[in-house]
């Protein structure tokens, strides 16, 4: 061993020594009981796992804190005692040193460099400090309670403990690569100021769908009373949400201001089909299973929509848009369409519905990146090839994704969206003319490098024209709604309005609201 190296770990086994010495001089108290109480508590994590179903009970930052958290100590415990206590050995502190009102009665005996407990108790403190530093500031006073008692009963030296909780921070902040932390659940929209105010609902035709949501619950009723101006209809089982909104406008004529819709993405996708059509703003309702789109718009409930329609204010949104054409070798700028689509958030072809619909259903338990991992994995598995022509050029790809708008984070799984006026697309896709390309896919995305994998290709463009060499199935907003064999995505020239009461929001883009 090298003298230095020598003296420095003389000097680490010193302080430690002179902590315990400390710690092991103090009066019998309270603190006692509490430490052994609170140290046996955190044993494989028991603590945590309570404090996270705590935590996962309110929707918001409070459960994305506690699925990071849940994560970063799954993380952090397989770090520190399947590869760190075994290959750097320690033995720990003598029980014998200790009076016995501190010890704990059945103290560990494996390595106590680093200490388990202080790594998951740091991973869970940081990780739920990622999404929100207050919750992380109730959380750190007993993260560092625990993080102590290790010391204070005499199963590990305090260096240790130090060693166990940089480990533990660092891989909670390890997680940020592989699931960013969204600061803010609105996107960034440039405000207008001259949309219609709708007292009470006045010009409003809003259609519910019931179907959308809780089966159990049909909120027509409480939007007739929060909206007692407006015409509000009852979606159709069988007859398309556009088609009910447009018999709807033709028949109140000049007096319908405003197109609303109480739903989820796939109900709101149509009444915005129907707004950016009539050129009329759209009023959102969140009242569906999954509600991304008004969320990223930053309208979470009934009345937060009311105050905005009172107030006359909104925010300019860019509608997707896909011209479906009747077969191969057509011009996409030539007007030969069968029909022409709108998507709010996502178009796509190949896998990448199966892959939504698997991690929708699997996020609640796991959170959304673990679950996005797995039902990759199984979509992967499953799917069959998809040869498509993009630029002249013929690939064979898993999937094709196209935001509505750039996406986040680049180079992993799209997540949000910062803005909602880019006037661009978000184009992804994963190709299976590459060697082992399912594997390396799952392995660069748990690697959190899939942005470098030869698999994976993504950029922003303002058109997309995709050929398919077999008609396949195009899904909107996690809908499958047509086949052909050629698709033209693009951002349609006409930005909808969309009501939300007015924040700092101003995205910093010149082009002009054409409505």
């Amino acid at each position: 061993m090298l003298p230095w190296i020598r003296r420095v770990t003389d000097d680490v086994v010193d302080a430690d020594r002179a902590v315990s010495r400390t710690v092991a001089a103090l009066p019998p108290s309270p603190l006692d009981a509490a430490m052994k109480s609170v140290s046996t508590a955190a044993n494989h994590s028991v603590l945590w796992f309570f404090v996270a179903a705590v935590l996962a009970a309110r929707r918001g930052a409070s459960r994305k804190g506690a699925a990071r958290g849940v994560l970063a100590i799954a993380a952090a415990s397989a770090t520190a005692n399947g590869l760190l206590k075994p290959l750097l050995p320690r033995r720990r502190p003598a029980a014998a040193e200790l009076p016995a009102y501190q010890t704990l009665r059945n103290p560990p005996t494996s390595s106590s460099f680093p200490s388990g407990h202080a790594a998951s108790a740091a991973a869970f403190a940081t990780a739920v400090a990622m999404e929100s530093p207050k919750l992380g500031l109730a959380v750190a006073p007993l993260a560092a309670s625990v993080a102590y008692s290790r010391v204070h009963v005499g199963v590990h030296w305090a260096t240790d403990v130090l060693a166990g909780a940089a480990v533990g921070s660092g891989i909670a902040l390890a997680t940020h690569r592989w699931w960013p932390v969204r600061r803010s659940d609105e996107a960034r929209a440039r405000p207008l100021g001259a949309v219609p105010r709708l007292p009470d609902g006045d010009g409003l035709v809003l259609v519910s769908n019931q179907r959308s949501g809780d089966p159990d619950y049909d909120p027509a009723a409480e939007l007739e009373k929060a909206l007692p101006a407006a015409e509000v209809l009852r979606a159709t089982p069988g007859r398309d949400i556009d088609e009910q909104l447009d018999t709807a406008v033709e028949a109140r004529g000049a007096w319908v201001r405003a197109i609303g819709v109480a739903g989820g993405d796939g109900s709101v996708a149509a009444a915005a089909t129907v707004a950016g059509r009539r050129d009329l703003p759209l009023v959102v309702v969140p009242t569906g299973t999954l509600n991304h789109f008004a969320r990223d718009v930053g309208v979470y409930d009934m009345q937060e929509a009311v105050d905005a329609t009172g107030a006359g204010e909104a925010v300019a949104v860019d509608l997707g848009l896909v011209d479906v054409h009747p077969g191969h070798g057509t011009d996409p700028l030539s007007g030969d369409v069968v029909r022409r689509r709108y998507f709010l958030n996502t178009a796509s072809l190949g896998s990448y519905p199966d892959l939504v619909r698997l991690r929708e259903k699997w996020q609640g338990r796991w959170g959304k990146w673990p679950a996005f991992a797995a039902a990759l994995v199984v979509v992967l598995h499953r799917a069959e090839p998809v040869r498509i022509k993009v630029d002249g050029r013929w690939l064979e790809v898993w999937l094709l994704f196209v935001g509505n708008g750039p996406y986040h984070p680049r180079g992993m799984v799209p997540a949000w969206r910062p803005s909602l006026d880019s006037g661009l697309l978000d184009v992804r896709w994963l190709r299976a003319d590459v060697r082992f390309s399912r594997l390396r896919a799952v392995a660069a995305l748990l690697l959190g490098a899939l942005g470098h994998s030869r698999v994976y290709h993504q950029r922003e463009v303002g058109v997309l024209d995709v050929e398919l060499a077999v008609p396949g199935m195009l899904a909107t907003d996690g809908e499958v709604v047509e086949e052909a064999g050629r698709f033209t995505f693009r951002v349609a020239e006409r930005r909808v309005p969309v009501y939300r009461r007015q924040e700092d929001n101003w995205s910093g883009r010149d082009r002009p609201f054409l409505g």
